[in-house]
């Protein structure tokens, strides 16, 4: 089977198969067909893709409400630390963040399922970031957590202080801890 569990319920590791050979190699990014044989049931219906260069830090984002997105997240070139942080009300590990090495290299992709929040920074000296989304963009539903919410304390394996992030990332608030 080629999804792999994390700690998180629901958030997946999707490892494809890769046929290497003399002249490279081939791999199916995505095959409805082997999302729907394990059992997960999603439509995606847009593609978007990034690129940035090192030390740049995009997140943490979600949609929220009738327009919240699950994605399938990867890199095409170059190697990221991606995050992903449980949002979802009702979840025992809401709050909770996993985080993983997603590369060219590596192959590697992660589905991050509606309810959270998500983001990356890149650690090569460029990357180029590609993800499936289940649901179009809505400026109107869009949200976030700063990447340095004290609360959270994610380690995103970068010096913060040199990170690159965009002046609307720095004006998100805090997650709201449930009390």
């Amino acid at each position: 089977m080629p999804f792999l569990p994390t700690p998180i319920p629901d958030l997946l590791i999707f490892e494809p198969k890769v046929w290497p050979d003399e002249r490279g190699y081939f791999y199916e990014s995505y095959n409805r067909k082997t999302w729907e044989d394990a059992g997960l049931q999603v439509d995606f219906v847009q593609d978007n893709q990034a690129r940035s260069t090192r030390g740049v830090l995009r997140g943490l984002h979600f949609q929220s409400g009738e327009m919240a997105q699950a994605k399938l997240v990867r890199v095409v070139e170059g190697e990221v630390l991606d995050v992903a942080v449980d949002l979802r009300p009702e979840s025992a590990s809401y709050g909770q963040w996993f985080s993983i090495l997603l590369s060219a290299e590596n192959k590697l992709q992660l589905f991050v399922p509606r309810g959270f929040a998500h983001g990356y920074v890149v650690l090569s000296e460029t990357a180029e970031f590609v993800y499936k989304c289940d649901n179009y963009y809505s400026k109107a539903h869009e949200g976030g957590i700063r990447f340095d919410d004290p609360t959270l304390n994610i380690d995103w394996n970068f010096d913060l202080s040199e990170v690159l992030v965009s002046e609307k990332d720095l004006a998100l608030p805090y997650l709201e801890v449930r009390g």
